[in-house]
């Protein structure tokens, strides 16, 4: 039961800073090579791509759809207890959430095929944690105002417990294929290597407090809960023994789940971009259809069934000396033994966070091709696929993403503006649950081979970071050859 509670603070704790997956600037720029990673159908004018390991992709976005750190913590004169009462318990719903995305590229590397032109294949290996809390709203109360008072008689809704956490290593492959000269396709297979995942997400039941027949108050009890956790007691265990090799144990253990030493799963991303006419085009992509088999350290909570006390029952003055604590030791035990719960290590599968993109672009401004007339890019020129080039972009993308308790959408809108063969810019407005003034900025800068890239979220909100709903940032360096050199 401890290392349960353990595992929610934990989650709720890394959760205070929410990240999201949407990464709609980096979708369909096409420039930058890790585009192939949100849409395995992306347009490919590279001849091949080497990313400079560990720095060729590193993403970490940040949201809260319910409060900001400064709300909180500002140093505005109010009491702290009231912030918590007016900004958290009075205004946030059990559909606000925390959570944590980050994703590090360990390598990456692309390259068109030598004897099929129109096939770009890519393959590496990235890793990524995900962590989600939906805000437990009716638990929340229980725990400020306690279960008396105007609360006698309500109904808290267990339910409100949803939490679920993983770290993960992914081992791809993918081919882009031209299928014509209109229609790119693209899929992608994953390895996923577990390092830990736990999830709570089916959770119900309730606790009601109303008047007692035998004493002043009944409170009841009626759960169907569990934890599920996968990777998770192997590091608790080693941090519990607290020895002179707990460090070394850690990194060793570590190293072994991200060399698939752990629990292993599949997932396939798909893709395509279609052009209607010469200036427009519409995409989309499906990511993350997999799953991983937990059976290997595998630790589970669970909590089902009933129990009713109407606490400690004392006739005074005949049991004034009898109330020790052996008597509450006597509660706990009775309700412990009515309401069954256990621990178990039963194998169980969870599933990706599947994300679907799709947008229209239209191009205008046409000028001659950025690059050299050798340069690699016009793989079908025949086609004319690459002959016509655009100075502009302007259209819309819609994100959607499956997350526990639904699914989670936003709309963008964005420009973009090539300066030659060296510089692009993309600016984007984003609509979803986190903001409604969400403006992005990115730009691709192409110096020789060397592709540079930084992409920012929310640039409204960098004055005052703490009192921001969403902030994102994406960086890496590529090598890039467009003939070959």
């Amino acid at each position: 039961m401890r290392m349960a509670l353990k595992c929610i603070v934990i989650a709720l704790f890394c959760s205070t800073t929410v990240f999201a997956q949407n990464k709609k600037l980096l979708y369909d720029f096409y420039e930058i090579p890790q585009s192939l990673m949100v849409n395995p159908g992306v347009k490919t004018s590279q001849n091949w791509h080497v990313g400079i390991p560990v720095l060729s992709g590193i993403s970490v976005q940040g949201a809260s759809s319910g409060v900001t750190v400064n709300d909180l913590f500002a140093n505005d004169g109010i009491d702290f207890t009231t912030k918590v009462q007016e900004r958290l318990l009075d205004v946030m719903s059990n559909k606000d959430d925390f959570s944590f995305t980050s994703q590090i590229e360990g390598f990456t590397v692309g390259f068109r095929g030598k004897n099929r032109p129109d096939d770009y294949y890519s393959f590496g290996v990235y890793g990524e944690m995900d962590v989600i809390s939906y805000w437990p709203k009716d638990l929340a109360i229980l725990a400020f105002e306690g279960n008396g008072g105007n609360n006698i008689g309500r109904s808290f809704d267990l339910g409100d417990l949803n939490v679920r956490g993983e770290m993960v290593n992914v081992f791809y492959f993918g081919v882009n294929r031209k299928v014509g000269a209109d229609l790119t396709l693209g899929a992608r297979a994953k390895l996923y290597s577990s390092i830990f995942q736990f999830q709570s997400i089916k959770n119900s039941g309730s606790f009601v407090t109303a008047q007692g027949a035998n004493n002043i108050y009944e409170s009841s009890i009626n759960a169907d809960m569990q934890l599920q956790t996968a990777g998770v007691k192997g590091f608790y265990d080693i941090l519990e023994e607290d020895t002179g090799t707990t460090r070394k144990d850690g990194k060793s253990l570590f190293s072994k789940r991200v060399l698939l030493g752990g629990n292993l799963g599949l997932g396939l991303d798909f893709g395509f971009s279609y052009q209607l006419n010469p200036q427009t085009t519409v995409t989309g992509s499906i990511l993350d259809v997999g799953f991983i088999y937990n059976s290997k350290d595998v630790w589970s909570y669970t909590l089902s069934g009933s129990a009713s006390t109407d606490g400690i029952s004392v006739i005074l003055p005949d049991d004034i000396n009898s109330v020790d604590n052996d008597l509450w030791q006597d509660l706990i035990d009775e309700i412990d033994e009515a309401l069954p719960h256990g621990v178990n290590e039963k194998a169980y599968i969870s599933w990706r966070p599947v994300k679907l993109y799709g947008s229209i672009r239209y191009d205008f401004g046409e000028e001659g091709s950025p690059f050299s007339d050798n340069c690699g890019c016009a793989v079908n020129q025949d086609s004319g696929t690459n002959r016509d080039y655009y100075r502009n972009s302007v259209g819309g993308q819609l994100f959607m993403m499956k997350r526990p308790k639904g699914v989670q959408p936003a709309l963008t809108g964005f420009y973009q503006r090539r300066f030659g063969k060296a510089v692009s810019l993309k600016a984007t407005y984003t609509i979803d649950k986190y903001s409604y003034t969400n403006i992005g900025l990115g730009t691709s800068l192409q110096l020789g081979p060397v592709n540079f890239y930084v992409l920012a979220d929310n640039l409204l909100s960098y004055s005052n970071v703490a009192d921001s709903h969403y902030a994102s940032l994406q960086f890496g360096f590529n090598i890039i050859s467009w003939n070959g050199n």
